[in-house]
Parts: C-alpha cells; sequence; structure tokens
C-alpha cells in the first residue's frame, strides 16, 4: 500500500516537472522572440513623436495621393467656374450695362472687366503649367545646406521636399491643389498674381452686380409667394380661373444666374481675399508660407537666449516686393506688374544674395 503511494506521488512530481519545463521553454521563446524583434526596431533616436508619426503614415499616404489625383478634378472646377461667371456676365449683365449705363461707365466696364479677365486666365494659365523649380539631380557642386532624407540629395536653401509631387522644390511656399502644382521659385508670383486679380475680379463682379441682385431675389422670393398661392388655389379645385405666371422661364433662369453669380463671386472674394493678404504679408516679410512657421521657432529661441532674429531673404518692405515681381525700374510696375509678362524671377533658386539694382546693402544675419 505505501509503495502504491510513494509510486502515485512520484508521478505526480514528474508530470508537475515537465508541466513547468514546458512553460519555462515556453516563455524563454517568447522573450527571445520580442528581443529579436526589438533589437530589428531598435533607434536610439526614437522618441513619442517618430511613434506617431509612423502611426499616422498611412494616413499622410492617402492624403497626399488624393490630393495628387484631385488636383485635377480641382483644376477643372475653377475652370468650370469661372467660365460659368464669364458666361453669365456677357449673357446677363454686360447687355444690361450697354441698355442703361452712360458711354463713360460703359467704356470703364468693358474696359477693366476685360483685362481683369485677361490678367486672371494669363497668370492661371502660367501658375499651373510653368514648373517650380527643381534642384539639379546628380550634382554635387551646387550650394546646398542640408541632404533631403527622401531623395537621399544635396538641398539649397528655402528647398523643401514635396511629399505630394515627390521631389525637392526650390524656394517652396506649398503644394496648391487648385493649381494642382507646388508654389515655388519659378512660379510664386504667378500664383500670387493669380490670387490678386481674382480677389479683385470678384470684388467687382460683387459690387457691379449688388442691385441686379437685390431685384434678383426680391424677384424669387415673389415666384415662391405666387407658387404657393397657385397650389393652395390647386387644392381647392380652382386652378383653372388663376392667372398663368408672371414670370417666364427665361425671366426665371435670368433673376437665379444673377443670384449664382453675386453668391460665388462674394464668397470667393473673401476666402481668396484672406488668402491673398495673407501671402502679402508673407512677402512683405521676405518669406514662405514654410519659413514663417520656422523663422517664428527661431526667432522664440533666440529670444529665449537674448539675441535678436534677422531674415536673411529680406531687404526691406518695398524692396522685397521690387524682387519679388522683378521691378528693376520704374516702368516695370506696368510693363512687369500691370500688364502680362513672362518674364523669370530674379536668380536661379540655389543661391540668394541681394540683386545688383538693389542699393540697399544686406545687413549681417543669423541664417538658419
Amino acid at each position: 500500500m505505501r509503495s502504491c503511494r510513494r509510486l502515485f506521488l512520484r508521478c505526480l512530481r514528474l508530470g508537475h516537472r515537465r508541466k513547468c519545463r514546458f512553460l519555462s521553454r515556453f516563455l524563454d521563446h517568447l522573450r527571445y522572440a520580442r528581443l529579436c524583434v526589438v533589437s530589428l526596431a531598435y533607434n536610439s533616436f526614437t522618441n513619442s513623436d517618430v511613434i506617431i508619426d509612423s502611426l499616422f503614415e498611412p494616413i499622410y499616404w492617402l492624403v497626399d495621393h488624393l490630393t495628387r489625383w484631385f488636383g485635377i478634378v480641382f483644376v477643372a472646377l475653377v475652370i468650370l467656374l469661372t467660365s460659368s461667371i464669364v458666361l453669365i456676365v456677357y449673357i446677363c449683365v454686360l447687355p444690361l450695362i450697354m441698355q442703361t449705363y452712360s458711354t463713360g461707365w460703359i467704356c470703364w466696364h468693358v474696359g477693366y472687366g476685360h483685362w481683369n479677365l485677361i490678367m486672371i486666365v494669363f497668370h492661371y494659365y502660367k501658375a499651373i503649367t510653368t514648373s517650380p523649380g527643381y534642384p539639379p539631380q546628380n550634382n554635387l557642386d551646387i550650394p546646398s545646406v542640408s541632404v533631403c532624407r527622401k531623395c537621399i540629395s544635396p538641398k539649397p536653401a528655402r528647398t523643401h521636399h514635396c511629399s505630394i509631387c515627390t521631389k525637392c522644390i526650390l524656394k517652396m511656399d506649398h503644394h496648391c491643389p487648385w493649381l494642382n502644382n507646388c508654389v515655388g521659385h519659378y512660379n510664386h508670383r504667378y500664383f500670387f498674381s493669380f490670387c490678386l486679380f481674382m480677389t479683385m475680379g470678384c470684388i467687382y463682379c460683387s459690387i457691379s452686380s449688388r442691385v441686379m441682385f437685390r431685384e434678383a431675389y426680391t424677384a424669387i422670393e415673389k415666384m415662391k409667394h405666387q407658387e404657393k398661392e397657385m397650389l393652395r388655389l390647386a387644392v381647392n379645385e380652382t386652378y383653372n380661373d388663376t392667372p398663368p405666371p408672371s414670370f417666364t422661364f427665361q425671366e426665371r433662369a435670368f433673376h437665379k444666374c444673377i443670384i449664382y453669380l453675386w453668391v460665388l463671386c462674394s464668397s470667393v472674394a473673401v476666402a481668396l481675399g484672406a488668402l491673398t493678404l495673407w501671402h502679402a504679408m508673407l512677402i512683405t516679410r521676405g518669406e514662405t508660407s514654410i519659413e514663417r512657421h520656422i523663422n517664428k521657432k527661431e526667432r522664440k529661441r533666440l529670444q529665449a537666449s537674448g539675441k535678436a532674429f534677422h531674415n536673411p531673404y529680406s531687404y526691406g518692405r518695398c524692396q522685397n516686393w521690387r524682387i519679388f515681381f522683378g521691378v528693376e525700374i520704374d516702368q516695370h510696375w506696368i510693363t512687369r506688374v500691370v500688364l502680362p509678362s513672362s518674364h523669370p524671377p530674379d536668380g536661379d533658386g540655389l543661391t540668394w544674395s541681394a540683386p545688383s539694382w538693389i542699393q540697399t546693402p544686406q545687413k549681417s544675419v543669423l541664417s538658419i
């Protein structure tokens, strides 16, 4: 009896030992696998920001690709909306101006309207077809301040990588989906001029059609009231006794087109006007949209240490505007700003120094 009991206890101990050994080996293999994974993914520079960027990388990829493909749709939408406004002006507004306005006002509207339209079409076409500028490939002699981590190539000053175009852009400001193109060194002037003249055109249309808009809005409200009254009479079976509607199809279409023109132009004038003012402020300071954020951080960092920050690419407010528009002499304000001009910007976008026609010498500055 005792021998049977001893044999039973020995079997229990043996089974327990085998179970513990199996669990221990399994945990050892699990720790080893975890160590292998950690060793393969280990990076001494890894922090919370890197982990968050890695987690959001699929979202960034999706946004970049959607922006790239929808850029064509946005360009088509700009052309479609602009064409619709021009068509309404020619069919509805301009005949009314020719019939009711004096000769002087007719000349003003025809002259200014067509000049503004030419400037909009010219600068939009140049903005979407002109390359923003790229650093030369396979050229190690270009002056550079760093190496692009995505292109693995030298990156000159003011150059940034566009994840949508998958290229480095000279003096990159931003990627504009409404142009389906980056705004850089060679097409920055075209982009700003398009925004400026489009805003001016929308303000002009809104002001010129404000009286027509009020009349059209009143007429549309009268139409709605008549339709409700006709529906009430139809319910009372007196539809045959009611007079026909006082507005024809052409009149309804005319009033709705005027309302569409005024609402669209006013909305674009407010939104695009704010964007134009923002870029005008950046041009005055000699900055791009990206440099605005970089310089803001650098200014705070230097202020903390008791130093002052100076933008190395700013030559004064008036001089910054002259450099941006390429105004070397006073006549260029007419030939290069007021009239369409395809002149290239100053410099090659690789090096940045004061143009020869700028008299103000640049002060010693801290560059970033």
